[in-house]
């Protein structure tokens, strides 16, 4: 956009905003925030009306997801801010660069007024990496401030209040803050602790390594693909991790950390291994199973661009940069070697995929992933909501690229999937995007069916309908515990979904969920597949 002096602060706040990047907000506006939104609209960013403030952040996620610029919440006061506070929390455990600007009561009256009043800073606190109030003064540097603190790794939610009135003064300070133009100087190969690093890989005999979420954002697959064939390693990854490999490569085992079939297979190899790579891995995905997981005797070796947060597990030798430069680097003049694992990788494999294996008899959850698998095509982008089949999903999903499946999987939020999508759909629109829920938890955010009629997008949601919050049960029966508080009457989706102006459909047999696919790709509008399956079919199987 032509760089015009603003007339009000909210002008240059957006312009400012758009200078960084950020082309969509999501939020509910209220009367504090009405001159924010105009500027907005006039400076380029478009603004999509949630049905409710944690729904909206989580969309700005998605949008995040989509096109790698931060996400831009907007809230009222009170109630409005309050409401974001779980979307605003998934962000903080997803590690989203996310932008909260909520009204707030003007200065003047702020001592006397009580009405939807509260300190908004204090209540952030514990989220968000900063807090400021924008002024008239300055408003444009404290914005790119806030922008340079999101976008630091670890990446997070940063918090600016504004008052309508300061929103629609004179501003008084520069033109729009443009980003800092930053460049990470090239690894070099030769570096000592490059080099120490590099002989310990060489002389390991059973190398393993582990990705997480930096890896699936740090652009590495072909060097990490490198490395792995040098030193025949498997690769194991944690469930936002899934894709950094495409996972039909003999060397990739896929996810871990939620499904106990799953690392009953996967821990004994990881307990075995006489080195441990790990790659952009945060252990926040990870379940108390992965507590210590590596052998007594074993080397570990970190690639990180942040040191994460946690005492999981130990690190001997932690290289911090660019994990995609650092793994290309640690490449370089490696010599190939064979691995000991090399019979073992194989078994795992076999045992993971005779673990998950879609059972004979009725229409189950595992053969509504089997159906997704067929169906989607590479650049399709999936998002799935917590609960008993996000775990089922995660472990048999075929995944061929980063982030092809989203989830919250640090936060674990329930309602994540139908805003992830409608993020990612917003910000690429012309992206195939597919939603994969628990009845429970659409029902949480069926609001947002509205979202996705007003702005007429044809994504497909497909609902695994057990009428219960099946993993809850389940924790309850292996507990030896009576089932309380988890059963669901079935509600009639497909009416819901006509209500809100789409199409709706009930499927009970592979067929006609394979048809539903087809005719959803389709279909100019949202689509809701309403998969009737047994919470029961869950035991034993994830």
């Amino acid at each position: 956009m032509p760089d015009q002096q603003p007339t009000r602060v909210a002008d240059l706040v957006a312009r400012t905003l758009h200078g960084h990047g950020i082309r969509h907000a999501f939020g509910m506006p209220g009367g504090e925030v009405v001159t924010l939104v105009d500027g907005l609209v006039q400076a380029g960013i478009d603004f999509t009306l949630a049905r409710h403030e944690t729904p909206a952040a989580i969309m700005a996620a998605g949008s995040y997801w989509a096109t790698g610029r931060p996400g831009l919440l907007v809230t009222t006061l009170g109630p409005g801010l309050a409401n974001a506070l779980n979307g605003i929390a998934d962000a903080v455990q997803e590690r989203v660069p996310l932008v909260v600007v909520s009204g707030v009561v003007e200065r003047s009256v702020r001592g006397r007024y009580t009405h939807q009043i509260l300190d908004q800073a204090a209540l952030l606190r514990p989220l968000v990496k900063a807090s400021f109030e924008i002024e008239a003064e300055d408003s444009a540097s404290v914005v790119a401030r806030a922008l340079a603190l999101a976008c630091e790794r670890p990446f997070g939610p940063v918090h600016l209040d504004l008052s309508p009135l300061v929103a629609a003064s004179p501003a008084k300070d520069a033109p729009a803050s443009s980003p800092v133009r930053a460049s990470r100087p090239a690894v070099d190969p030769d570096d000592p602790a490059l080099g120490a690093a590099r002989a310990m890989l060489q002389q390991a005999r059973a190398p393993l390594v582990i990705a997480g979420m930096d890896a699936a954002t740090s652009m590495l697959t072909g060097p990490l693909l490198t490395l792995l064939e040098m030193l025949n390693a498997p690769l194991v990854t944690t469930y936002r991790a899934k894709g950094v490999v495409d996972e039909g490569h003999p060397l990739v085992l896929g996810a871990a950390g939620l499904s106990p079939l799953a690392d009953a297979a996967l821990l004994p190899l990881v307990r075995a291994a006489d080195l441990v790579l790990l790659v952009g891995y945060d252990p926040i995905e990870m379940r108390p199973g992965w507590l210590d997981p590596f052998g007594p005797d074993a080397r570990v070796l970190e690639l990180t661009a942040a040191a994460p947060d946690h005492a999981m597990h130990r690190v001997d030798i932690r290289l911090i940069g660019d994990p995609a430069a650092l793994v290309s680097a640690l490449a370089h003049r490696l010599e190939p070697s064979r691995s000991s694992f090399s019979g073992e990788i194989a078994m795992v494999r076999d045992r993971l995929a005779s673990a998950f294996a879609t059972p004979d008899g009725r229409f189950r959850a595992h053969d509504v992933v089997d159906a997704l698998n067929m169906a989607l095509r590479r650049d399709t982008t999936v998002t799935v909501d917590s609960g008993a089949h996000r775990i089922l999903l995660s472990q048999k999903m075929q995944v061929g690229r980063p982030l092809q499946l989203l989830q919250s999987s640090g936060w674990c939020t329930m309602g994540a999937a139908l805003p992830l999508a409608i993020g990612v759909k917003r910000a690429a629109p012309e992206r195939q995007v597919v939603a994969v829920m628990g009845d429970g938890g659409l029902e949480m955010v069926a609001g947002e069916l509205a979202t996705l009629r007003d702005l007429a997008m044809p994504v497909t949601l497909v609902v695994l309908q057990d009428a219960s919050l099946a993993l809850i049960a389940l924790k309850q029966a292996q507990a030896g515990l009576a089932s309380q508080g988890v059963r669901l009457p079935r509600s009639d989706f497909v009416a819901l979904a006509h209500a809100f102006g789409g199409e709706g459909i009930e499927v009970q047999d592979r067929h006609a969920l394979d048809r539903a696919l087809q005719d959803a790709a389709a279909n100019e509008t949202f689509t809701l597949i309403a998969c009737r399956i047994e919470a029961e079919d869950y035991v034993s199987r994830i």
